[in-house]
């Protein structure tokens, strides 16, 4: 199983970031903003074009995992991922943050993205 979207991670030195003039720490930030955002874009454009050449060219047969294999790995990364943030208290946090957040973003793309692309591709 892998994520439906990725996204790039840029490691910067705090220290080192801190000391840049306020300008150039907004480019950098502006930087790494823009490369995310163009990663995103070709990702998809590419993907795209190459869900429909295994469809249309080599005659894959795409098909969906079955409901109960995607409930049961849902389940188990849910007790893997709640099990590591019981190590520490950092890991506590940012578990508690991260389910927070995926919680609200479920919500709101059910009746934002999710919505609109059930609207425009009816099953």
């Amino acid at each position: 199983m892998h994520e439906p979207g990725t996204t790039l991670e840029a490691l910067i030195n705090k220290e080192a970031f801190d000391k840049l003039p306020k300008d150039l720490q907004a480019i950098v930030l502006a930087a790494t903003r823009v490369a995310n955002a163009d990663m995103l874009a070709e990702y998809t454009a590419r993907n795209n074009a190459a869900l429909e050449s295994l469809i249309n060219e080599h005659n894959v047969e795409l098909r969906p995992y079955p409901k109960q294999v995607l409930t049961e790995l849902q389940t188990l990364a849910d007790e893997v991922v709640a099990e590591q943030a019981e190590v520490d208290a950092i890991s506590k946090k940012v578990y508690d943050s991260y389910k927070s957040f995926r919680d609200q973003a479920v919500d709101w793309h059910a009746i934002s993205e999710q919505a609109m692309l059930n609207a425009r591709n009816p099953q």
